[in-house]
Formats: structure tokens, C-alpha cells, sequence
């Protein structure tokens, strides 16, 4: 073996010997968020996903607190708020002296977060998935953390496991993939919608259709030559920012949005911003929903 190739052969397996040590270090932290609570006797929901999934599982008993994003179901909004997920402050936090904080990664500020860290309250911060495995990766996190048994969840996630297959069936059923635009809010007159990258276009992807934002990066507002451009063939708009709308005539005259393919046809669907993008358990069946609307429409 020549010099250069011991060379080649050594650097293999020090990537090699590099990348499962990142493995398992991501795997076992994973693995750690998802242990047994030591104390969730006084919990606080910290993201609509988070929250949503703690009472689709059963377990809101211990609730006492949830962030403004978590909206869902309406037992929620009984519990007092702590602010808005990413602008917290470490009185809010604490306020009502709780054991644990269940969150997404959106929480902040990061300064914020250090603090509560150095307090008795446990934190465990969930990582995003978007996608169907980690809608029920969510579900059976939160309920270990909870200390729900295998038993208790398993019933529970196999009604998601039962969703994921209908909504893949679906997904791969329709006859032709159609260009979805996803509006979350506007500002001013532009509408901002979800390019690569977002819970949107992941979203979009799940039902098995193309995002027409796809050529941008995040969330961005655009203007209607760029959407004329892009010309969607459905459209999907969270209730928020249909609420100063009257009617979906209206919505589509009022935004110039009626010269679109999706206009034309009056193919709107007005969703709840986190069932649509939040990816906890009712996102699901929104594509579910969403599939019934293109394949009933070809």
C-alpha cells in the first residue's frame, strides 16, 4: 500500500470513528430529553405543539401554565399565560413556581433560558420534526417525560400511526402534484408565505403537492407579480390572516389574488395556523383534509 493511500485509509476511519461518536452523542441527548420527569407536579406548556399534545395524550392534570401560542384545545386557554414563546421573561417564567417546562426550541430569549437552568425548575426543550414519525416521536416523548407508561401511550399513538398511514395513502393516490401556497399573515398588503425550510413547506411536502414558494428560503413576504408568477394552484390560509376577510370572494379580490390559478378556481382552504403548522396531533388529519380538497379537484 502506498503512502497516499495509508493516508486515505486512515482519514476514512477517523471520519468514520468521527461521525458515530456525533451519533451517539445526538442520539443519547435525544434520548435524555425524552426520560422520566424527576418532578411534574407543576407543569408549563411552552409552544401550541407542546401543549396540544400534553392534552391529546390525557395528561393536562398538572398543567399550570401555557405560553400565547399554545391556543389549543380550548381547556388551554383557562390556564394562565407566561407571554409569548420567544420574547419570555424569567418572572413569567417562574411565576407560578413550577417543577418543569416542557418547550419547543423556539423559546427565548437564550438568556432567558440559561437563568431558569440555573433554577430548580427542569427544562426539557424538545427538537422540531416536521414530519409524520416525528409528530409520534413528539407524543411519545411528552408522555414519557410524564411518566406514562408504554401501555397507556401505546393505544394513543397508534390513532396517529393509523393517521400517518391514511394520510400517506392519500398522499400517494393524487394524480398529479399540485403547487400549494401557504399564507401565514400579511404585512401590509404583501402576504407572507412559507418558502423552503419552514413547518410550511414541510407541510406541503407531506401531502405529496409542491410548494410554489419553494425558490425562496423561510418565511418572506412577496408581492403579487411574484405570486402571479409562481401561480399556485391552491391555497391555504391561516384563519389569522383571513380574519379581516369577509368571504373567500372577497379575500381573493381584495389581495389580486383571483388572477391565480388557485383564485380562479376559488381554491382556498382557511386553516388554524397550528393545526396547519404546528405539527402536533392534529396536523395530520389538516393534510388529510387538504388531500380530500386536490383530490376531489384534479
Amino acid at each position: 500500500m502506498t503512502q497516499n493511500s495509508q493516508k486515505k485509509v486512515y482519514w476514512f476511519r477517523e471520519l468514520k470513528m468521527l461521525f458515530f461518536l456525533l451519533l451517539t452523542l445526538i442520539t443519547s441527548e435525544t434520548f435524555a430529553q425524552c426520560e422520566k420527569s424527576t418532578n411534574s407536579s407543576k407543569i408549563v406548556g411552552a409552544g401550541g405543539s407542546i401543549t396540544e399534545t400534553i392534552f391529546y395524550l390525557g395528561l393536562e392534570d398538572n398543567l399550570v401554565a401555557r405560553d400565547l401560542t399554545s391556543n389549543y384545545p380550548e381547556k388551554a386557554l383557562k390556564l394562565p399565560s407566561i407571554g409569548y414563546l420567544r420574547n419570555l421573561s424569567v418572572e413569567g417564567l417562574l411565576s407560578l413556581s413550577p417543577s418543569l417546562i416542557i418547550s419547543e426550541p423556539d423559546i427565548g430569549p437564550d438568556k432567558v433560558v440559561e437563568q431558569v437552568k440555573k433554577t430548580s425548575v427542569e427544562i426539557r426543550i424538545l427538537p422540531d420534526d416536521y414530519s409524520t414519525s416525528g409528530i409520534i416521536k413528539k407524543a411519545n416523548c411528552v408522555g414519557q417525560i410524564l411518566g406514562a407508561s408504554q401501555k397507556y401511550l401505546e393505544p394513543l399513538t397508534n390513532q396517529l400511526e393509523i393517521l400517518k398511514q391514511k394520510l400517506e395513502l392519500s398522499a400517494g393516490s393524487i394524480s398529479a402534484q399540485k403547487k400549494i401556497m401557504i399564507i401565514l399573515m400579511f404585512r401590509g398588503t404583501s402576504p407572507i408565505v412559507a418558502g423552503a425550510e419552514t413547518s410550511g413547506n414541510a407541510f406541503i411536502e407531506m401531502t405529496g403537492n409542491t410548494n410554489a414558494f419553494s425558490n425562496i428560503t423561510g418565511w418572506k413576504p412577496v408581492g403579487i407579480e411574484g405570486i402571479l408568477a409562481n401561480n399556485p394552484d391552491y391555497i391555504i390560509v391561516t384563519k389569522r390572516a383571513f380574519s379581516t376577510f369577509k368571504s373567500v370572494d372577497s379575500f381573493l379580490a381584495q389581495t389580486g389574488l383571483q388572477a391565480t390559478n388557485a383564485g380562479k378556481n376559488k381554491s382556498v382552504l382557511v386553516e388554524d395556523g397550528m393545526s396547519l403548522l404546528g405539527f402536533g396531533p392534529r396536523t395530520m388529519e389538516t393534510g388529510i383534509k387538504v388531500l380530500s380538497l386536490v383530490n376531489n379537484n384534479p
